[in-house]
């Protein structure tokens, strides 16, 4: 799965800022690649309004 942010972390609440640092997204237009497991889908699920999903 690669993993976009598209909407900066300003504002947001700590553990989304959290979050997003631990998928390795920092600044907008930061993207990783991640494993497609539980444990990601949590993360996403946790910031999908900050972030943009798509199949890799």
């Amino acid at each position: 799965m690669k993993v976009k942010l598209v909407k900066s972390l300003i504002g947001s609440k700590k553990d989304q800022i959290a979050t997003a640092h631990a998928l390795g997204l920092r600044k907008i237009g930061d993207e990783t690649t991640q494993p497609d497991n539980a444990a990601t889908k949590g993360k996403i699920a946790k910031i999908n309004h900050l972030v943009e999903v798509t199949e890799a």
